[in-house]
């Protein structure tokens, strides 16, 4: 069974462990290898959780996906959107989930707890930005999410693009449980 709950200052390390080896799994071929090889160790990205979840923020929040034998499995983060020039009130800001974990329902019933938030802090509009290659943004599209914004940049000194996808409105998808309950 995996409980989705809000993270607490405790759980720094095991965020900081899905989040390392998250992007060391899923941005192969997208991001050049030296950035992830030299990506920070789990203790450092530790150190950097504990302090964003010691702070109490009063407007952004992060959730967990706990299993009852292996703990944090996946994390996610969200509050107010970040870009103003996009018409949406609420960003997703993170989602990852262990690997072992995908395709069981937790990343969406984890999605659906942030959504939620957002929209009881935020308002009903909600954005997400994701790494043009990445193959999340299909889980995005299944939700209904539409693409709404492209931008690019550069990561480690390599040109990358991401793209912006958006809910006018998620009292609807929650609403026909879109994203289930499982």
């Amino acid at each position: 069974m995996v409980a989705i709950r809000p993270a607490v200052e405790a759980d720094a390390k095991a965020i900081a462990r899905v989040h390392v080896e998250s992007w060391r799994t899923t941005y192969p071929g997208l991001l050049p290898d030296r950035l992830l090889i030299n990506l920070n160790s789990a203790e450092h990205e530790a150190r950097w959780w504990r302090h964003a979840l010691g702070q109490r923020r009063r407007h952004s929040f992060v959730y967990v996906a706990e299993d009852e034998e292996a703990g944090v499995v996946g994390f996610g983060s969200a509050g107010p959107s970040r870009d103003p020039s996009l018409p949406f009130k609420g960003e997703v800001y993170t989602l990852y989930l262990d690997r072992a974990f995908h395709g069981e329902g937790h990343g969406r019933r984890l999605f659906t707890a942030l959504s939620e938030r957002v929209l009881a802090e935020r308002g009903p509009s909600l954005v997400v930005w994701v790494l043009g290659g990445n193959p999340s943004r299909f889980f995005y599209e299944a939700l209904g999410g539409r693409m709404v914004a492209r931008r690019p940049g550069t990561m480690a000194g390599a040109p990358i693009e991401e793209l912006a996808y958006g809910w006018s409105d998620v009292r609807t998808l929650l609403a026909h449980g879109r994203y289930g309950r499982a």
